[in-house]
């Protein structure tokens, strides 16, 4: 579709529509939500930094957090008289970008982010039909609001490697 709209989401963005538009991101321990409605020729993404606030919401919902972010996109499938539940849904990223850090809990920030993503797709009981999540690297995704075509680019990144005392984080 070479007269398509491209939309770059950046972390924090999210994107909800219709017609000949083709969203894109790139995405390192972020994760993406892709919804797409192929009754109705619909979806949208959102690109998200970290799984939840730290400190209480002010009230106004913030897309760099993936709770806030499914919200933001759940009120437009709601304003758009669709069920979520009728969506295809895709999740992307989670990548661990510092693979010889180690977090005490041995969760590095990726793992947190599809964690989430799990988590909030069991708790609205929506179903994914496509992951493509962790491991060591960068993706790139562009969605294709049109014909809910997804591409999907990975690159990964060399593994440091481990240490015979164990891994630390410096």
């Amino acid at each position: 579709m070479p007269d398509a709209r491209e939309v770059f989401l950046n972390p924090g963005d999210w994107f909800f529509g219709a017609g000949a538009i083709r969203l894109r991101t790139v995405l390192g321990s972020c994760v993406a939500l892709v919804f797409w409605h192929p009754r109705h020729l619909l979806g949208g993404m959102c690109h998200y930094l970290l799984p939840r606030r730290a400190a209480a919401n002010s009230g106004v919902l913030d897309g760099r957090y993936g709770d806030e972010a499914l919200k933001l996109l759940l009120g437009r499938i709601h304003a758009s008289n669709a069920k979520p539940a009728e969506f295809r849904i895709s999740v992307f990223g989670g990548g661990n970008m510092f693979p010889g850090l180690v977090r005490p809990d041995n969760h590095y920030v990726g793992q947190r982010n599809v964690e989430q993503a799990r988590h909030l797709l069991e708790l609205h009981q929506l179903h994914c039909q496509n992951f493509h999540v962790e491991g060591v690297g960068y993706r790139t995704v562009v969605f294709d609001l049109a014909n809910g075509d997804i591409a999907l680019n990975y690159l990964a990144l060399p593994q440091p490697p481990s240490s015979p005392h164990g891994e630390r984080a410096t």
